[in-house]
């Protein structure tokens, strides 16, 4: 339960982070793809495939310097260390959400950072969501969804504990802000910057805080944001290791162990 409602929260957990001053600069390789609606009687270039040309012009990558980064990624968008082992930017996401009729991001990079940026701000949710019913409670029950509905703390088991109604709730709340999302997209079309949504600093935005970066101070924000992203993405998939290897049963101590580890360390080295 604790999960599905933060996922419905993942369109405003971008404080500071609108993405609107990123510029990414003009890629070194353009790939052109065929779209779904071109004429059937086009004569189909014949050659390597824009793909296959991605890989023999790449680079070596920062990320996994054992491997090569295609040429799609230069460098040039932030946060780009060269880690694709899988070929995504190389392949046409972009022309594929375009001939649906979603809108134009410009490139298949930005289609593919809209949709780090995405699962990132939820795995961070989720996180969260996994590690507070254990550490810190449950949401009490009453009469009518029954008084356990929600004390199950094993995130795997709970969506079949808490009532129908309560994840429909979830669900229409969660397709408001989805839809609002795309609302954007169609809205800005190939000026969208992937992750924003319009919250943060800037004229006309929601900014609760009254956030006021200077430009490098606002890209080393955006630079932490998808750091972050990146690494709850990873910890998300850890912790549901952890439940599935121990039958739903979320070992606290273990998990936590390492970080008041360093915290004692920190503590007894310069605060004596």
């Amino acid at each position: 339960m604790i999960i599905l409602l933060l996922h419905t929260l993942n369109v405003i957990n971008v404080v500071g982070a609108s993405y609107s001053s990123i510029t990414t600069a003009p890629m070194s390789m353009t790939i052109t793809y065929k779209r779904k609606g071109a004429t059937k009687n086009a004569e189909v270039p014949k050659g390597p495939s824009p793909a296959s040309l991605a890989w023999a012009a790449g680079r070596p990558s920062i990320a996994l310097p054992f491997t090569k980064a295609p040429a799609t990624l230069d460098g040039s968008m932030l946060g780009d260390v060269g880690f694709d082992p899988l070929g995504f930017s190389t392949a046409p996401i972009g022309a594929w959400f375009i001939d649906e009729g979603i809108g134009d991001l410009g490139t298949n990079l930005t289609w593919l950072r809209e949709a780090e940026l995405m699962h990132g701000r939820i795995a961070q949710l989720a996180f969260v969501g996994i590690l507070f019913p254990a550490v810190v409670g449950t949401l009490p029950g009453n009469k009518w969804t029954g008084i356990s509905a929600y004390s199950n703390i094993n995130p795997l088991q709970a969506l079949h504990d808490v009532p129908r109604f309560a994840l429909l709730q979830i669900f229409l709340f969660m397709s408001v802000l989805e839809f609002k999302r795309l609302s954007f997209i169609k809205e800005e079309g190939d000026m969208y910057v992937p992750g924003d949504l319009r919250i943060g600093q800037g004229l006309g935005r929601w900014n609760p805080f009254g956030l006021s970066f200077t430009p490098d101070e606002y890209m080393d924000n955006q630079l932490k944001e998808l750091k972050h992203c990146r690494l709850a993405m990873i910890a998300v998939l850890v912790l549901w290791i952890e439940i599935q290897a121990n039958e739903g049963y979320l070992e606290i101590d273990k998990i936590l162990s390492p970080f008041f580890g360093i915290i004692g360390f920190i503590q007894n080295t310069f605060f004596k």
